[in-house]
């Protein structure tokens, strides 16, 4: 998969001290990447845009009832 047009974000959900940073590119075709803004040349998880919006959702709601 051809990464080099990815256009990175940071979560702004990440801790302003850099210990905890997620990054997030969703505009390439079918595809949304994540990855360790620490290591930029390591690796990337790849998530169909659906799963990630689902997940997205999921999170931004908390925690399941009874947790």
């Amino acid at each position: 998969m051809e990464l080099t047009g990815a256009r990175w974000r940071k979560s702004t959900r990440s801790d302003n001290g850099g210990a905890s940073c997620v990054e997030v590119a969703d505009n390439l075709p079918g595809v949304v990447l994540v990855r360790d803004s620490k290591d930029r040349s390591g690796p990337a998880l790849s998530f169909d845009p659906a799963a990630w919006s689902r997940f997205v959702t999921g999170v931004a709601g908390g925690p399941a009832p009874g947790r």
